[in-house]
């Protein structure tokens, strides 16, 4: 590995990924290096990705950026979960939501205590004691005290590139025009020196950060760094968005409707809807496709249908030499649980922690990847789950899903769970509460319930269960809708 010092870092690409990384390299690291980010207006980006997770609070922190000028510019709403609609069964629904489902004993989970209290015939909904899908379902959102409230947003990413093009300029940025012509690698090292652009122009730097999309121009194209295929979990190959003009006020959450090769996605923003069909090619064409996500939406298109192809995996290496892939570069998973920006971000913030002022370092590049590939793999399982657990079996897709073999750790994870009704996380694992959710609301129950619950009687338990839905039931009736909310809050 070499040991020349990192001065200068060249973003190739922008979009989301390429200016997310810009906007928080300026930000931490601006003082100590030269940032150039190289794009070109000629070259459109895939811009289907509109729904965030609330990880994405701690980025804007960490950027500074007020929420109120952040939700003006980027058209944005508030997000409390997504709506999953026919994905256990057709006609059967539930809500992912980002808060917490009642309160947890240190030794057992609150989903045992509700369990043992449908045995008893408490025949409350798992939802019910969570705030944040009671919330969204009735169409309310407020900013409460102490962080009372768990949300994301809708945003428009092309408007969120744009502001944060503004932010990293203001820090010192320096953004070069062009189309990429080639890349000169050392012939000793193989380590990318430059990028030549068509017009002749040359780019040189010590590090590189490809933000090039799904044809990864540096990472895949010049170091060959490989693709791990993972379609054989996620068969969806496909995705067809196109925007809307709104039909009424935004809710506050994502609705994804499951067809019979995939499912669609509605999202709301302030001034329009992105909506989207993905699906896979071998059991819908794309005029079949085409065809049942015009038919679905409720009011005028802004822009036609387009398709957009992908297969789902990740790079085997994402750190290779120096250059790093971030976004689209780096692997493809389908934004079923809205994590495309907060994977983007999580790249971005890794490197950031792990930067090599001093030169790139075999055992910083080893780290990143095991993190990296482990963050991937968190999300792939948590996927996976959304088509494995399902009770279709209407269309040959649904079988397929049905009947799959899953990735052992996802395999480990649901026998634990359906067989002892335990569930253990690892440490930073993205999604906590959202395993029992989804698993729950697609009718993966437990068969036994630990044993600590029954040191309360069933008149404290049926208490302790009122307590908690009360409580939340109170809260939401003193909260204004949504549309009210964010009118007050940023006069959208």
């Amino acid at each position: 590995m070499t040991v020349k010092q990192v001065k200068k870092v060249v973003i190739a690409g922008g979009g989301t990924a390429g200016w997310m990384a810009a906007a928080a390299l300026s930000k931490v690291l601006g003082k100590r290096l030269d940032i150039y980010l190289v794009e070109s207006d000629e070259i459109g980006t895939v811009g289907v990705g509109e729904a965030t997770i609330p990880t994405l609070h701690f980025y804007n922190q960490v950027l500074g950026l007020d929420e109120k000028k952040f939700l003006l510019e980027t058209h944005g709403t508030f997000k409390l979960g997504i709506q999953f609609e026919n994905w256990r069964d057709i006609g059967v629904d539930y809500l992912h939501a980002f808060g917490n489902t009642g309160t947890d004993f240190w030794a057992a989970g609150f989903h045992n205590f509700w369990l043992k209290g449908t045995h008893l015939g408490v025949n409350h909904d798992f939802g019910d004691y969570c705030l944040e899908r009671r919330a969204a379902e009735s169409g309310k959102f407020a900013h409460l005290p102490k962080n009372g409230l768990k949300y994301a947003y809708h945003l428009d990413a092309t408007a969120y590139g744009k502001l944060l093009r503004k932010y990293s300029e203001k820090l010192g940025v320096t953004r070069v025009e062009g189309k990429i012509s080639s890349v000169k690698t050392c012939e000793n090292s193989g380590f990318i020196e430059s990028l030549v652009m068509e017009s002749g122009q040359v780019v040189d730097g010590d590090l590189f950060i490809d933000c090039t999309g799904f044809r990864g121009l540096l990472i895949e194209q010049t170091l060959h760094s490989g693709y791990e295929d993972w379609s054989h979990w996620l068969p969806c190959d496909r995705a067809m968005p196109a925007q809307t003009h709104s039909s009424g006020p935004p809710d506050p959450y994502t609705r994804a409707v499951a067809h019979t090769a995939g499912w669609r996605w509605r999202i709301p923003l302030q001034h329009r809807v992105g909506n989207g069909l993905v699906y896979c090619s071998r059991y819908m064409s794309d005029d079949e496709a085409q065809t049942v996500l015009l038919e679905s939406i409720d009011a005028e298109p802004i822009t036609d249908p387009r398709v957009i192809r992908f297969q789902t995996g990740r790079r085997l290496k994402q750190w290779n030499k120096n250059c790093i892939a971030v976004g689209l570069s780096s692997g493809f998973l389908e934004p079923l649980e809205s994590t495309s920006i907060h994977l983007i971000q999580q790249s971005v913030l890794r490197l950031i922690k792990m930067f090599p002022i001093e030169g790139v370092k075999q055992v910083d590049v080893d780290e990143f990847n095991r993190q990296t590939h482990a963050s991937f793999e968190d999300v792939r399982d948590f996927i996976v789950l959304h088509y494995k657990a399902t009770e279709r079996d209407d269309t040959a897709f649904w079988r397929h899903c049905r009947n799959m073999e899953v990735p052992d750790s996802l395999a480990r994870r649901l026998n634990l769970f359906t067989e002892t009704g335990r569930l253990f996380l690892a440490d930073n694992e993205l999604f906590t509460d959202s395993w029992l959710q989804v698993m729950i609301g697609q009718g993966v129950m437990p068969s036994a319930y630990h044993a600590v619950v029954d040191t309360m009687d069933e008149d404290e338990l049926r208490s302790f269960l009122e307590q908690i839905r009360t409580k939340i039931k109170r809260t939401v009736e003193q909260m204004p809708t949504h549309a009210e909310y964010l009118g007050k809050f940023c006069g959208a």
